[in-house]
Formats: structure tokens, C-alpha cells, sequence
């Protein structure tokens, strides 16, 4: 069993190569739920709908997020009666998000309505949120502390970051079957997401950065920074906000105590030895993928580390 830590854009694309290597029953999935947030009286989870709507091949590929060809309908009625839509979202999409929040009222789990979400639209793969418990990445900023889509989506991420904070961390407990899928695997992969607001979210859920030091599975990590700079969202902005330095070598740093294999790209080659001093192995390939063939090379690279 492969297991992949994911969030995101980065983390959806990468799972395009990888289900076109191995059988989808053969993945778990382990998605941020960070991003979530109650909008129009619906519980949306981005992170876990891209990953889906990407697997599924219904997902706007140009914008990396939200439902091809939808329409905006819904949304464009809602601001007529003085609705805030600075968050879109398209009719099909609003149709997952009604059918999400349907079922929590009617007290099933996050997990267990993204399992019934995944077997309508068609995929075989288990996806699982990080947590069913209320988690909530806050942005700290001049301005005040922001919810992360606010920061990102309604104020264009403009705002200078102090800090992050992850509310419900002390709190929240992995969802069933996360710590089991990391235990067990037979490989671990760490998507090239976010490495502070869709990995870190996750590590920060109690025992799953305890579960992945204990892990006998190989892990591995493929750099969401390449050339000093995150290939989507931002990750530069919360980095340096934080204190660390844009660099694949700070992912790196921040996946140490548990990582044993860092995915380099090509134009940060000259970082090798430096990561290589963390005790970490390290490979060096293209790791940007525009291509559905630079997707699945990036794949079979990460899979011949299994042994």
C-alpha cells in the first residue's frame, strides 16, 4: 500500500501520474482539511474536492481547482441579495458542498461522506481527511488574523505574515484510518503541496508525526520549491513570514525527523549536499509537471524507492 500526505494542487497532480502506474485500491490518500471553511451555510473542503474533482477528470485544469465548464449561476443570485461571493464557487460545485453538509447534519463523519463522494464519482482510491475534527489555519497578519482562505482567495495573500496558527490542533484526532495507513504502508509519499499550510497541517494533527517516525515504510518527500520559488500558491509569503528561508533546503529541514528520501529538481541541484548533510538521500530530476508524462515520471521515480 502507498501512502501519499496531500493538499492542494501540487498533491492532485502528482496522484494523476501515480494512478496511471499503480491500481488505485493500492493508494491512501491523507488530505489537509485546514482549508476548510463554512461559506453560505455549507461545509466546503477545498483541499479534498481537487484532489477529487482531479482524480475524477472533472477539475477546471486551468485553474487547477473547481468543476470544468461550470457555471456560476448560483453564485451571481446570492450577490444579488447581498451575499459576500468573494469565494468562488460554481453550480456543480455547490452541489457537493450541499450534499457534504447534508450528510454532517445527519451525523455522519467527514471521512465517511468523502468515502461516499469518492465511490459516486468513480474512484477506487481511499481518500481520507487528515481529521473529522474542527481544524481551522488561521493567518496572522498586521491587519489581524485572517481565516487561510480569506488570506488567499479575499485579500489576494497582500498581507504581510507574522504568523500561522492551526486552531483544533491540540484537540483533533486523526481520522480513522490515518495513523493504520502510515503504520502499514509500504511506501509514504509527501506530496509537493504547501509545506506549512497542507503538510504542516497534517503533522500537526495529534500522533501523525509520531506514526511517521515509527513507520517502517520508506519516506519520501518531492519538493513543492523549485529555484526558490513555489511552483503555485503561497508558500513563499508563509515561509518567509515564519522566519525560513525559501529553499527546497528548508523543506527539507521541516520533514527531518522522519524523512529518509528528498526529491530535488533539476534547478536546485546545487543544494544537494547541503540536504545530504540532514542525513537525508537525495534525488535529483524534473520535478514540474506540465505534462500528464511529467507526472508519471515523477511517479516512477518516487516508486523505485520501494524495496
Amino acid at each position: 500500500m502507498i501512502t501519499v500526505l496531500a493538499g492542494g494542487v501540487g498533491a492532485a497532480r502528482f496522484l494523476q501520474g501515480l494512478v496511471k502506474i499503480i491500481p488505485e485500491e493500492e493508494i491512501t490518500v491523507i488530505v489537509n482539511t485546514g482549508d476548510d471553511i463554512q461559506l453560505h451555510g455549507l461545509h466546503i473542503s477545498p483541499d479534498l474536492d481537487i484532489v477529487t474533482y482531479t482524480l475524477t477528470g472533472i477539475v477546471d485544469e486551468e485553474k487547477g481547482w473547481g468543476i470544468n465548464q461550470d457555471t456560476f449561476h448560483c453564485l451571481e443570485m446570492l450577490k444579488r441579495y447581498g451575499h459576500e461571493t468573494w469565494f468562488n464557487l460554481g453550480d456543480k460545485d455547490f452541489a457537493t458542498h450541499i450534499y457534504r453538509t447534508y450528510l454532517l447534519k445527519q451525523g455522519l463523519s467527514l471521512s465517511e461522506i468523502t468515502n461516499r463522494i469518492c465511490q459516486a464519482l468513480g474512484l477506487r482510491l481511499q481518500i481520507i481527511p487528515m481529521t473529522n475534527d474542527k481544524f481551522e489555519t488561521r493567518i496572522v497578519t498586521e491587519e489581524g488574523i485572517l481565516h487561510f482562505q480569506e488570506y488567499l482567495v479575499k485579500r489576494h495573500t497582500k498581507d504581510n505574515v507574522i504568523n500561522v496558527l492551526f486552531e483544533g490542533s491540540e484537540e483533533a484526532k486523526p481520522a480513522l484510518g490515518v495513523i493504520d495507513s502510515i503504520l502499514n504502508a509500504s511506501l509514504i509519499i509527501v506530496s509537493p503541496s504547501n509545506p506549512i499550510v497542507s503538510i504542516g497541517t497534517i503533522l500537526s494533527v495529534n500522533s501523525v508525526r509520531d506514526a511517521l517516525r515509527k513507520t517502517k515504510a520508506k519516506v519520501v518527500a518531492t519538493t513543492p520549491i523549485v529555484g526558490g520559488a513555489p511552483i503555485k500558491g503561497p508558500a513563499d509569503k508563509l515561509m518567509k513570514g515564519l522566519g525560513l528561508e525559501v529553499s527546497a533546503y528548508s523543506v527539507a529541514r521541516l520533514y527531518q525527523d522522519f524523512l529518509d528520501v528528498f526529491i530535488l529538481d533539476y534547478a536546485d541541484r546545487n543544494e544537494k549536499e547541503r540536504i545530504e548533510q540532514l542525513g537525508l538521500q537525495v534525488i535529483v530530476t524534473n520535478t514540474i509537471m506540465k505534462t500528464q508524462e511529467d507526472k508519471v515520471k515523477l511517479a516512477k521515480t518516487v516508486l523505485k524507492l520501494i524495496k
